[in-house]
């Protein structure tokens, strides 16, 4: 009897535990869960005044990762002391053990990083929760949208003005909001004041913009909120890299006798990419050799291949001087020197045509073709002029002229039109392309390429609901940001953009400024702001051989 009492109670138990463990997790089975995780209750009730408690609770629709809750909350204006977090199934109590500071407005928001436990679908949309400890609420409020892809998750952050030489992002902001998966965003139970407020995808959530890895949106003005004013809309941000370190020059290895591998620390400006900006010197400083080319390496961005003008001994002490040169972003090296790693191994490797732009049996456009050559190694210029031809499918010889990115790549151009909807055929004959070591290859290269009817182009025309020659209007492809086609408004605010590859686009405007024809992000440090940006609420889904027209772009200055 004891023993079969034994048996029954480990069973019993054993049952009690594993209900106690199912009341900690959530149900299982069934189909993947896809619906967003939502905050369906919270205490106290939103628009509380004279509230007196040190918590706050919400109630989600689902089980959500608890990390994930406590990482998402922020809380406007900052509450001092550590913040404690419990939980009863899917209701969480957020505490703070000092309390809240008497006669304020809080703004409590959930971000969009809150994820279920089921398959870490993230929230839609941000949550808010509005309360005072005092007799009334602040009900100003701010509100906008962050455009482009890397918009989900962007932080809002929202200084109070102190003076224009204040550099607001070396310390935590007052108020933060997050933006929801469409990209905007609202700040809520703002009080009377003027404000400055900056969009940071804030990738340690650490509440500080660092500028080596964080993106960051510049606001096109200050926003002054005074006792009659409830809100400010339409704050819209682009999101950019604000680089602001320096290249630099971090590594020379010769992969054989005629050949110097350079790695930098990011990618390097075309314009920078020249024989001249490099030299290679002793240990005390004497020139001991030039470059004699330069050129992009073709299998990573951050790395240059130079052709030095001599061939050196391994027992030679070098080092390679690279001297004006920028990153992308126009940040420029004066100078900079690393050691060279010598090598002795013979070059005897033909040089060889890598790829072109366009591929072949390809088309391209008619009006104001070009054709890039791309090759392993720099070559001998003299000669190219007798070694390429290009002819329709009538063998009618097309005039060419030439140019040269870099030392191993070969730009063509027609100096003439090409027809529309006809073939052509490009012959190099690479016996004319040698390297330093007159290293070259006996063989024909055939480019075979068409050009398009002009049928295949799509276009949109329209107007603008307002007169402003500095507005300049852009199409953007949603697709490849670097596609874009820009266009200022006339006279009549009309615009037409014509011969446009078919495709989704995003139609937006800003006003130019500085009257340069591009748009200026502005920048953080000394503060700059960006300049002011209209965008159309749709997307436009410009079809081949169909001309969108008549489209009316309202602009509210």
């Amino acid at each position: 009897m004891v023993k079969s009492a034994k048996i029954i109670l480990s069973f019993t138990v054993g049952i009690l535990f594993l209900i106690g463990c199912a009341n900690q997790l959530p149900p299982g089975g069934g189909d993947v869960d896809t619906t967003p995780p939502e905050i369906i209750e919270s205490y106290p009730p939103d628009g509380t005044v004279n509230y007196s408690e040190n918590y706050f609770e919400v109630k989600f629709s689902e089980y959500v990762d608890k990390r994930s809750f406590r990482e998402a909350i922020f809380i406007s204006p900052a509450v001092e002391g550590e913040m404690e977090v419990d939980w009863t199934g899917r209701t969480a109590t957020v505490s703070f053990p000092k309390g809240f500071k008497p006669n304020l407005t809080y703004v409590i928001n959930i971000g969009t990083d809150v994820v279920d436990l089921n398959n870490k679908t993230r929230m839609s949309s941000s949550f808010t929760l509005t309360f005072s400890t005092g007799n009334e609420i602040d009900r100003r409020k701010i509100t906008g949208k962050v455009f482009g892809k890397d918009a989900e998750g962007t932080l809002i952050y929202a200084y109070r003005i102190q003076d224009d030489t204040t550099n607001y992002l070396n310390s935590k902001p007052i108020y933060i909001s997050q933006v929801g998966k469409d990209g905007t965003y609202k700040l809520d139970g703002l009080a009377s004041a003027g404000y400055r407020i900056f969009a940071v995808k804030d990738q340690f959530k650490d509440y500080l913009f660092q500028a080596e890895q964080d993106l960051i949106g510049i606001p096109y003005q200050d926003v002054f909120l005074s006792e009659s004013d409830s809100s400010f809309e339409s704050l819209n941000y682009f999101l950019f890299k604000a680089d602001t370190n320096k290249p630099r020059l971090m590594e020379a290895l010769m992969t054989d006798e005629r050949h110097i591998l350079t790695k930098f620390s990011e990618e390097i400006d075309t314009s920078s990419i020249k024989a001249d900006n490099f030299r290679i010197v002793d240990s005390l400083s004497i020139l001991v050799s030039n470059v004699l080319y330069a050129f992009r390496s073709l299998n990573k961005k951050e790395e240059i291949v130079l052709v030095p003008e001599e061939k050196f001994n391994p027992s030679d002490q070098l080092f390679l001087v690279a001297e004006n040169f920028s990153d992308l972003e126009g940040n420029k090296n004066e100078t900079d020197k690393v050691s060279i790693i010598i090598s002795d191994r013979v070059d005897t490797s033909a040089i060889k045509l890598v790829k072109t732009n366009p591929q072949p049996n390809s088309k391209i456009d008619f009006l104001d073709p070009q054709i890039i050559v791309y090759f392993d190694d720099a070559f001998n210029k003299e000669r190219i002029d007798n070694s390429v031809q290009l002819k329709d499918s009538l063998g009618n010889k097309i005039p060419l002229s030439f140019s040269f990115p870099d030392d191993a790549t070969l730009l063509i151009k027609p100096l003439v039109k090409l027809k529309p909807d006809y073939n052509f055929t490009l012959n190099i004959d690479l016996n004319y392309f040698e390297d330093a070591n007159g290293n070259k290859i006996d063989s024909v290269y055939q480019l075979k390429f068409s050009t398009l009817s002009g049928l295949e182009f799509t276009g949109v025309s329209g107007k603008v609901t307002v007169q402003d020659s500095s507005l300049v209007l852009v199409l953007e492809s949603t697709n490849n940001p670097d596609k874009k086609y820009f266009q200022r408004v006339n006279s009549s605010s009309g615009f037409s953009f014509e011969r446009i590859e078919a495709g989704t686009y995003r139609l937006w405007a800003f006003e130019d400024k500085n009257n340069d024809g591009k748009y200026d992000y502005g920048w953080f440090a000394p503060f700059r702001f960006s300049e002011k940006f209209y965008a159309y609420p749709d997307e436009l889904n410009l079809r081949p051989r169909w001309t969108l027209t008549d489209l009316l772009f309202q602009i509210e200055k």
